[in-house]
């Protein structure tokens, strides 16, 4: 047995030399290794990022948009002017024509208007040459196929808010964004916090347990030495053996979990879980007074609170975007075609002009939409009244249990102090041969135990406070404390 305990704690020392090469480290200093490597920091940062060049794309919505368009176009059937449709209207117009004309200039000369017989004459022989020459097909506009290639220029003018809307929304979601980075650092810091506070909770625990697994030892090799006089009888040599084997094997075990206790650090701080660390502050109980004043003014950096108060914001955003949808959008417009060879007579080589678009009826899409928005405002007020009351809840429950926990740490000081003396006269009676080593023993399981039990208490007076911290919205403030 005492091989296999040494084998033990030299593996357990193995890593412990290897993190001497680490640097120390304080609570603070861990909050900024976390808000450098962490990657669920990176990823709100990267969140909002992605959400500051998008409203940077919609400040740049009024810029008009130019683009350039190309085809190939191939027509079913080319284009025509039917000029057989209006043969007989050119005929017998322009056969009246001449004839209007040359009883005109008659009439000039004579004062007297053409006989009917001679513009009957002129308006058959005028109507007779024009047939003769006039085409018996119609003509082709253009090309049964054709290519296009054109600059295409489109303005905003007037879009009824949207573009304002737009920005505002985008303006709103960035917010939301700086917020979210807060919530997750900000959660972050508390959960490095509680793991520290169980590191240094190990350390404390540690030291204590190496003194008492020192005293088992002793208590053993006395035992030792009495059984060898014939003073003790072997059972109770035997008690005290499986005494200090169980507290060494304690203390192995405070070892290990302060190495998962590590390992789980690391990962808040984003490194390799087998990354050295050092850490060497123990848990130290000093008072602290929380702060007073009113639960608004203690809540105004809480990002959760900030957060819903801005999902309500993009709730008003959206009421506004979907009246928007209900009003014209008027733009300047303007083409110029590149490849003007074989063009359409109907496809002019430039233009510009204004063009309006109003949805007149959309089955009352819009009217649902705008209802839709407005509940959702109302649930946004809703939640965010939800949030605060559960804050508030929270901030008096964390200073309830600091309370509670300083008065729990004050009778347990006393406990504990109580104990360590008891196990001092009951070992001073054992060596006056007063005691068994039993009640040795048992006097050490004791003091251990109500070591444990006042330190527990005092990591939950500090996580109290930590929590405390957290829910009024500024965690960091907490390593200063700490730290200090």
């Amino acid at each position: 047995m005492r091989y296999l305990l040494f084998i033990i704690s030299l593996h357990l020392a193995i890593p412990a030399r290897g993190q001497d090469n680490g640097k120390k480290l304080t609570l603070k200093d861990c909050y900024q290794l976390a808000k450098q490597n962490n990657t669920l920091v990176q990823q709100a940062q990267k969140s909002l990022q992605a959400r500051e060049y998008s409203l940077q794309a919609e400040n740049r919505a009024y810029y008009p948009n130019l683009d350039l368009l190309a085809g190939y176009n191939y027509l079913g059937k080319p284009l025509k002017i039917n000029l057989q449709q209006v043969k007989d209207g050119v005929l017998n117009g322009s056969a009246s024509q001449s004839v209007n004309t040359a009883n005109a200039v008659f009439q000039q000369i004579t004062g007297q208007p053409l006989p009917q017989n001679v513009q009957d004459a002129i308006y058959n022989g005028t109507k007779g040459i024009i047939n003769t020459f006039y085409p018996d097909y119609n003509p082709e506009l253009a090309k049964q196929s054709y290519f296009t290639a054109a600059l295409a220029l489109r303005q905003p003018i007037y879009l009824g808010g949207k573009i304002n809307t737009a920005q505002q929304l985008a303006k709103t979601q960035v917010a939301a964004g700086q917020i979210n980075q807060e919530v997750v650092e900000k959660g972050l810091y508390f959960a490095i916090s509680a793991q520290y506070l169980r590191i240094m909770y190990l350390n404390t625990i540690l030291s204590h347990e190496a003194v008492i697994v020192e005293a088992f030892r002793k208590n053993r090799d006395y035992a030792t030495s009495l059984k060898d006089n014939q003073i003790l009888p072997p059972y109770l040599l035997n008690w005290a053996r499986v005494a200090y084997v169980q507290a060494t094997n304690r203390y192995n075990n405070l070892e290990l979990e302060k190495q998962n206790a590590i390992l789980e650090l690391n990962q808040l701080l984003g490194q390799p879980i087998e990354t050295p660390l050092v850490i060497t502050d123990t848990l130290t109980y000093e008072p602290h007074p929380v702060e007073n004043g009113s639960n608004v003014q203690l809540l105004e950096h809480n990002p959760t609170y900030r957060l819903v108060s801005n999902k309500t914001d993009l709730a008003n955003v959206a009421v506004k975007a979907s009246r928007s949808l209900s009003l014209p959008n008027i733009f300047a417009i303007g083409s110029l075609n590149l490849y003007q060879k074989d063009l359409p007579v109907t496809i002019p080589p430039w233009l510009i002009g204004v063009e309006m678009q109003w949805n007149i009826f959309d089955g009352f899409q819009k009217y649902k939409r705008t209802k839709a928005t407005r509940l959702l405002v109302e649930e946004a007020r809703m939640a965010a009244e939800n949030t605060k009351t559960t804050l508030e809840l929270r901030l008096k429950v964390s200073q309830n249990k600091m309370k509670a926990l300083q008065n729990d740490v004050a009778s347990l000081d006393s406990a504990r102090q109580q104990a360590r003396t008891t196990t001092i006269l009951v070992t001073d009676r054992m060596q006056n041969q007063l005691s068994s080593v039993k009640d040795v023993n048992d006097a050490l399981l004791q003091e251990e135990e109500m070591e444990k039990i006042y330190y527990t208490a005092v990591m939950g007076y500090y996580l109290a406070m930590a929590d405390y911290y957290n829910v009024i919205g500024t965690p960091e403030q907490f390593a200063t404390y700490i730290d200090r």
